[in-house]
């Protein structure tokens, strides 16, 4: 190996060894049709090229406020500045956050909702990144809120501590909280306590919401009040797809993280592999997406959606990568990469559009779900288009 090869080795590995987070790699395979090397090579870096049609669109200041769908879009863009080294990345990151987080660290959010608590993950990252203390103030208030955060009887935090939201657990909860939660113990040191507790509301959430199938049901409401609760069960009567893509991530990011001997473990993989094996039989053979309402792809005015899509692919092909799934998994997430890819173009502005990512969405019925609006360059399906694309570029 020439010393300059060495040398960038030496590099990439110091960086992953340091690192908050895991960097994707890409399980290495053969693509379905031989490419020739100098076409792979020539291939766009369609991550490079989202962030940058991104930035161009918004500034910092105009990107949106402090929400769920810009902290995973700039997640997305954090996965690729740990790639790319590109500081405008990372300084594009923290111009956002200061406009919430003062010098002293105190943030002006009340996080009385789990949504609120997902762009969390970037106050840690910001730590991380630079050393500087209002970061950990700021996420710290996350870590005490969640002290006193409303549960259901068995543990599981509220999707909301408000009248509407009162005893639910939505599936898109898990990924607000658990992923921050598992990494704040990993940057501050706290790791035995909230290890414990993202892997017991993966469990609770599961043990509520995964039917027969192996999908996961949108919401439960443990009073079985809201309109939408089944009055036996209080499950949500559909498989939305995002809401499942939410749960899927996240288990990822919580397998990654605990210890090999911990006792929730074996129960996270269980519920993964169900999840997985209902993944697969509802993939539409035809695109290799998957459809707003997961397993009705036959009914009238369903569509393959985007945002889920690359949630499920990432999902897949980590957990094929880490050995939580069966290896043939990845070859179910190629065939995902491929289907999102087909909804991503270039524009006469030389910017990307990401077509057909559905808009924020509530419980609701068939017809609801399949009426939202397909939206381009939704920050929900920027930022999953993100971290699958980072985890499977290279295949």
């Amino acid at each position: 190996m020439s010393p300059r090869r060495l040398r960038t080795a030496l590099t990439t590995l110091a960086l992953v060894t340091a690192g908050l987070v895991t960097l994707p790699a890409a399980t290495p395979a053969p693509p379905a049709a031989p490419v020739s090397a100098h076409l792979r090579a020539a291939a766009p870096d369609w991550s490079v090229a989202v962030v940058d049609s991104t930035m161009a669109r918004y500034t910092p200041s105009t990107i949106g406020g402090w929400s769920y769908p810009v902290g995973l879009y700039l997640y997305g863009q954090y996965l690729t500045y740990r790639r790319t080294h590109d500081a405008r990345y990372l300084t594009y990151i923290k111009n956002y956050v200061d406009r919430f987080v003062k010098r002293d660290g105190s943030i002006d959010q009340s996080f009385n909702s789990l949504d609120s608590m997902q762009a969390g993950r970037l106050l840690v990252i910001l730590h991380h990144e630079t050393g500087q203390d209002r970061y950990r103030k700021a996420a710290k208030k996350i870590l005490d809120r969640l002290a006193r955060y409303p549960r259901t009887a068995d543990g599981g935090f509220w999707h909301a501590d408000s009248a509407g939201r009162a005893h639910q657990l939505w599936s898109d909860g898990v990924y607000m909280v658990n992923p921050f939660l598992v990494e704040y113990g990993k940057e501050f040191g706290d790791s035995a306590y909230t290890d414990d507790e993202a892997a017991k509301q993966l469990y609770v959430y599961g043990s509520h919401l995964q039917v027969a199938n192996g999908l996961l049901r949108h919401a439960y409401d443990e009073s079985k009040s809201a309109s939408w609760a089944d009055p036996q069960t209080g499950l949500a009567p559909e498989h939305w797809c995002r809401a499942v893509g939410w749960y899927s991530m996240a288990i990822v990011n919580v397998l990654d993280a605990l210890p090999a001997n911990h006792p929730r473990r074996l129960q996270l993989l269980g519920i993964f592999r169900e999840l997985a094996a209902g993944l697969e039989k509802y993939q539409d053979p035809a695109t290799g997406r998957w459809f707003q309402v997961i397993d009705k792809g036959g009914r009238s005015g369903n569509w393959t959606e985007t945002s889920c899509s690359s949630m499920f692919t990432y999902a897949l092909s980590r957990g094929a990568q880490q050995h939580y799934l069966d290896p043939h998994y990845a070859e179910v997430a190629r065939r995902g990469y491929q289907g999102v890819l087909a909804k991503l173009s270039t524009g006469p502005d030389g910017r990307t559009d990401l077509a057909d990512i559905s808009v924020g969405t509530n419980v609701g019925d068939y017809a609801y779900y399949v009426a939202r609006t397909r939206a381009a360059n939704d920050f929900h399906g920027l930022g999953a288009f993100l971290i699958m694309n980072e985890q499977l570029r290279g295949d």
